[in-house]
């Protein structure tokens, strides 16, 4: 095992023995604060994909029967 992996290891194994520890309500308020960080992040993805320019797309036959 790598020297880096074998310290992430020992990291994840420290963080989980100090959320262990925790009282609940400390970890419900951690699991609000994840949950509107990954709401954050969505929806930045989100605005940056709808400001991507996307290309006209020709008409096509059947658009130009309607």
């Amino acid at each position: 095992m790598t020297l880096q992996l074998l310290e992430i290891l020992q990291s994840k194994q420290a963080l989980r023995r100090r959320l262990t520890v925790l009282p609940i309500a400390e970890k419900l308020r951690l699991l609000d604060e994840l949950r509107e960080r990954s709401q954050t992040i969505g929806i930045s993805r989100a605005q940056r994909h709808a400001a991507v320019e996307r290309p006209a797309i020709p008409p096509t036959f059947v658009d130009a029967v309607r």
